[in-house]
């Protein structure tokens, strides 16, 4: 997967898994299809028929539900009982309903989706909050990871795993089911809406799935990329992504201090209408600093007084070199390596070949670039240049440990593999570019 030795690849790696599975909102349509997000006429029809049922083959119709979809999803009582609410704004005028019939009606509009049916890809890492009883020398880690499904519809999800002193990788199985979290709607912003989502007590990380919600995501949320950002002594888990709404993107920001209660926001500003904006781990000379590409071409360097705005910065990096001479654009939040912030690029080349590379910039004033990489450190080759978009390798993030970055990344946008980078030899490596 690479042509230089500085990069040690693992043998693990993490593909889709069609069995896990999330309930989301089923909205009947007719011919033509209009995009209306329910059509009243339809609902109102299954409804009736559900009416129509007798107490008794209710009873057995939502034992039945219970029998095949019971053990798949958390607290799937309560999940009926949400969407038969939501569903009553579209419905005409109807007799009240018992407990049973209620859920019943639920059921009929909702259906299962396989998040991470078609492909894994594009991860980022950081260390996981706890760090309590482990092996000395050993570092927990969280992975946020895009799951794509069908209709190519992407949402975010974890996984968490540890490397060891010696640089051994492994990843915690994940446990339980995946719940359905309550939304909350909070004061709109300039472009749209801000929620919270809100896991039951007791999800563990990995089984926490978030799936678009808003118009603005409704066809995907995409390459987030995680930073633990430290201000004032506290630690907030920061990460940007892509909103596609299936017709425009945009650029919003998560934010959590215990991955059991999310805030989703959209950022304005001339920046935030494209993608790949990565955060700095911490503000610089007092002000929030960014990495993004403007222009589908270029890497920016940003700053602002508010997290959430975000507007013209200044060319940081520009393609120079054959292999990114169509885009140039990060992998990732830049990361602290003492004297230097390390930014991982990622660059296209003919035949829309993607290759990871990386550059120094001065720790003071990143605007300064110190080195970076004339050749890619990672490029997929031979039997692994094949997936779903071939000839693709992208990471959105790695993390320092010990003297190593271990960095997650996609392959062929289909499943991830990870990577161990000694930090002094890619350091000698850049300067030596």
């Amino acid at each position: 997967m690479t042509d230089t030795p500085l990069v040690n690849h693992h043998d693990l790696c993490l593909r889709p898994d069609a069995s896990r599975v999330l309930v989301r909102p089923f909205r009947p349509t007719v011919e033509p299809r209009d995009n209306n997000p329910v059509d009243k006429p339809r609902a109102n029809h299954i409804v009736g028929r559900i009416i129509a049922l007798s107490p008794e083959a209710v009873e057995a119709e939502l034992e039945g539900v219970f029998d095949s979809f019971g053990r798949r999803h958390m607290g799937l009582s309560e999940t009926l009982d949400t969407r038969a609410a939501d569903m009553e704004a579209v419905l005409a005028p109807h007799p009240a309903l018992s407990v049973a019939r209620r859920r019943l009606v639920g059921a009929y509009f909702l259906s299962e989706y396989s998040f991470e049916a078609a492909a894994l890809l594009n991860p980022s890492i950081f260390p996981h909050p706890d760090q309590t009883g482990i092996a000395a020398g050993s570092k927990r880690f969280v992975m946020s990871v895009r799951g794509v499904g069908e209709g190519h519809i992407s949402s975010l999800s974890f996984r968490t795993g540890m490397i060891d002193a010696a640089g051994g990788l492994t990843l915690d199985p994940i446990m339980g089911l995946t719940p359905a979290p309550h939304i909350r709607g909070r004061t709109p912003r300039l472009q749209g809406e801000e929620i919270d989502v809100v896991f039951p007590v007791g999800t563990q990380i990995s089984e926490s799935v978030i799936f678009p919600i808003t118009e603005a995501q409704k066809n995907g949320i995409e390459d987030a990329r995680f930073v633990a950002f430290e201000d004032a002594g506290k630690t907030t888990y920061l990460a940007t992504y892509t909103a596609y709404s299936g017709q425009a993107i945009r650029s919003e920001l998560l934010a959590t201090s215990d991955f059991h209660s999310f805030r989703l926001s959209p950022l304005n500003g001339a920046a935030a209408q494209n993608k790949g904006m990565a955060l700095f781990p911490r503000k610089i000379a007092g002000r929030y600093a960014m990495v993004a590409r403007q222009d589908n071409e270029n890497i920016h360097l940003l700053y602002s007084d508010d997290l959430y705005t975000w507007n013209d910065g200044q060319i940081l990096l520009h393609p120079r070199y054959p292999w990114e001479f169509v885009q140039l654009g990060n992998c990732g939040s830049p990361i602290d390596l003492g004297p230097y912030w390390l930014l991982l690029t990622h660059g296209v080349g003919s035949m829309r070949r993607y290759s990871i590379g990386a550059a120094l910039l001065d720790k003071h004033d990143p605007t300064k670039v110190v080195a970076r990489s004339a050749t890619p450190l990672i490029q997929g080759v031979g039997a692994e240049r094949e997936g779903y978009v071939p000839n693709v390798v992208y990471t959105c993030g790695g993390m320092v440990h010990a003297t190593w970055i271990v960095l997650p990344y996609g392959v062929a946008d289909t499943f991830i593999r990870f990577a161990t980078i000694d930090v002094d030899a890619l350091v000698a490596h850049l300067l030596a570019s």
